[in-house]
C-alpha cells in the first residue's frame, strides 16, 4: 500500500525541541499535515476532534505518558485503530513488550533519522 502523504499525523512530545526535529523528519519524507500536542492528555483531546493518519508519540511527558496515552487510544472504539508509534530514549526490553501488549504499531528508539523513521511508518503501513 503506497503511504499517505496528506494524512494528518499527530506528534506528541513534551519537549519542543523534539516535536521540531520529528516536524521536520516527516516534511523531508514528504508528509505536509502534521499538528503536535506537549503530552497524553492534550493528544487525546485533539484526537476526539480529529481523526489522525499516524500518531507519533514519545513516552516519557508529564501528566499523561505515550504508554498512557496509548491503552487510552485502544479502549476507545472510535481510535483504536488509529495507527501508533512510540518514540522513547530507552530502549529496555520490558517497555517495548509493554508496548506491544498495549497495542504499538512500532517503536523508535532516540535518536533517529529521516530513513529510519520511513522505514518504521512504512513497516506500519505495509500490511
Amino acid at each position: 500500500m503506497a503511504l499517505d502523504l496528506q494524512m494528518p499525523i499527530l506528534v506528541v512530545d513534551d519537549y519542543k525541541t523534539m516535536i521540531r526535529i520529528i516536524r521536520n523528519l516527516l516534511k523531508q519524507l514528504g508528509f505536509t499535515d502534521i499538528d503536535d500536542a506537549a503530552d497524553g492528555t492534550e493528544a487525546y483531546e485533539k484526537m476526539k476532534q480529529r481523526r489522525y493518519g499516524l500518531v507519533i508519540s514519545d513516552w516519557n511527558m508529564e501528566p499523561m505518558t505515550g504508554y498512557e496515552l496509548l491503552k487510552q487510544v485502544r479502549q476507545d472504539a472510535a481510535l483504536c485503530k488509529t495507527p501508533f508509534i512510540m518514540v522513547t530514549a530507552e530502549s529496555k526490553t520490558e517497555n517495548v513488550i509493554a508496548a506491544k501488549k498495549a497495542g504499538v504499531n512500532n517503536y523508535i528508539v532516540k535518536p533517529f533519522n529521516a530513513q529510519t523513521l520511513k522505514g518504521k511508518i512504512e513497516a506500519v503501513f505495509a500490511d
